[in-house]
């Protein structure tokens, strides 16, 4: 078989990996391509696509639909056979191809390990819930990926934090990002306790009992929470709570495996505010740059495979095919200090790296307000700084044993930050972005023809897009972002 094509879909955030001769080519969210954000559900213009690349000879699903569906009957959530059958789901586009079904931490896990270039490490996955488990430890070694914990449904941590995600006005498995945000405008100490005391039945390294099914939320918790500050000080509580739990399963992996190699997946590995508070127990800590659900998709070929891949890195998507635009960009960042780019190939993953980005100078003191005024995003959310890799010590504190951090998944205390109010959150952190003479190097032309004008390694960069909708894609999507947000995007 030459071309298998690797499908995360049928719940959120789908995608879809082709891979020729066991090498990753092309890997995409259907977000993009719908404009709906986080899609579950494929679409036609993604598949299209997908095809250019070659037609599949096999289909690899994410997880085991059977067990999924055994676990919806269990919580009370009706026969759900019809809607989980896949080969039915796929014939709707199109796809009637064999199938090979995976499962769902498994494709996190080998998503993760596969790609890291390691040979051996302790892979942690926590989640909300895939077919039953929710918080899996796994140790490679070699190609080998053997799995040494496991933790089911209904104790998840990935569910608490959506629930506590939604009980303080966000949106459930899409704004946990922005509880975080939240996090340092709060006090964590108010209630903290009473969080531990009222949803923890126990805590003991990576087995964490909750006292309550918290998969339909927890929205009638302390009704007489209500106002804006309070909602910063729950989300500060439940940062810093879930921070310790991540603390907690480190030490325990640790103390009971033998790899000083983290490899971190899952939904819950974007926090990068907890990931930087591990870093000190492990050498290396490798975090695949699209850990949820979607990154399932090449996760789900590279567990067939059971083999490392020559990792790509994160540009994996649609081609612009155009040169990236340097002195065009640099000529509007020096005359009106913003401007968004799109060019070259989308990031796969959540996070815009420089390739579908809105750029701004990190130096000027109304920037901050401007573009999230842009993004429609509410004033306290922060911004990352891409910073060339080598000065980014120069300028940032960096978490221990992390020298660079090409997919912003931890946070830097900046050394100057008077002189980069836009990049500063309120806790003086920054989600930092280095990026290297590999990473893109039309991105990374880009800082350097502006450090050479202006004496600064570093730009704002955040994802193209405004809030509640997924990235610039295409022209025709840069033109609708340019067009309704009167912001210049240059291709």
């Amino acid at each position: 078989m030459n071309i298998i094509w690797g499908i995360s879909a049928n719940s959120h955030d789908a995608s879809i990996s082709v891979w020729h001769d066991k090498k990753l080519m092309w890997a995409a969210h259907s977000e993009r391509y719908s404009g709906i954000k986080n899609d579950g559900n494929l679409h036609p213009a993604l598949v299209e696509e997908a095809r250019s690349w070659g037609e599949a000879d096999l289909i690899v699903w994410y997880e085991n639909p059977n067990l999924k569906t055994d676990r919806q009957i269990a919580a009370g959530q009706g026969d759900t056979t019809d809607e989980n059958n896949v080969v039915k789901y796929l014939s709707r586009y199109g796809i009637n191809k064999p199938v090979y079904m995976g499962s769902h931490h498994h494709s996190h896990a080998a998503a993760g390990y596969y790609t890291s270039g390691l040979t051996d490490a302790t892979v942690v996955v926590i989640d909300s819930i895939g077919e039953f488990e929710t918080l899996t430890v796994w140790q490679g070694q070699g190609n080998s990926l053997k799995q040494v914990y496991s933790q089911g449904y209904p104790d998840s941590v990935g569910l608490w934090f959506s629930a506590m995600t939604q009980r303080i006005g966000l949106k459930p498995n899409e704004e946990e990002y922005i509880l975080m945000g939240m996090a340092a405008y709060g006090n964590p100490d108010l209630h903290k306790c009473a969080i531990y005391e009222d949803f923890f039945e126990s805590v003991s390294g990576p087995e964490i009992r909750f006292k309550h099914n918290l998969h339909k939320g927890c929205l009638d918790w302390r009704l007489d929470l209500l106002s804006e500050q309070d909602c910063f000080d729950i989300a500060a509580a439940v940062q810093e709570i879930y921070t310790e739990l991540l603390q907690g399963i480190s030490h325990w992996c640790v103390a009971n495996l033998p790899s000083r190699n983290l490899i971190l997946m899952g939904g819950c590995a974007l926090n990068c505010v907890a990931n930087s508070e591990i870093t000190d127990d492990w050498n290396r800590v490798w975090i695949m740059p699209n850990p949820g659900d979607a990154g399932s998709s090449v996760g789900a070929v590279a567990g067939y495979f059971e083999e490392h891949i020559e990792w790509p890195g994160a540009y994996l998507g649609t081609d612009m095919g155009t040169e990236y635009p340097v002195d065009a960009l640099i000529e509007e960042l020096l005359t009106n200090k913003i401007v968004g780019v799109a060019s070259g190939r989308a990031e796969f993953g959540p996070r815009a790296l420089g390739h579908r980005s809105l750029l701004a100078d990190p130096r000027g003191p109304d920037i901050k307000d401007t573009v999230n005024k842009i993004k429609r995003r509410q004033e306290f959310r922060p911004f990352a700084p891409a910073i060339l890799e080598e000065h980014v010590h120069e300028y940032f504190e960096m978490p221990a044993n992390i020298t660079a951090s090409p997919y912003m998944q931890f946070v830097g205390r900046c050394r100057q930050p008077d002189l980069f109010p836009a990049i500063i959150h309120k806790d003086g952190t920054s989600r930092v972005q280095t990026v290297s003479k590999t990473d893109s190097p039309g991105f990374r032309a880009l800082l350097e023809a502006w450090y050479k004008k202006t004496g600064c390694p570093m730009l704002l960069n955040t994802s193209l897009n405004i809030k509640g909708e997924p990235m610039v894609n295409d022209r025709a999507s840069a033109d609708r972002f340019e067009q309704l947000y009167k912001v210049r995007v240059i291709s």
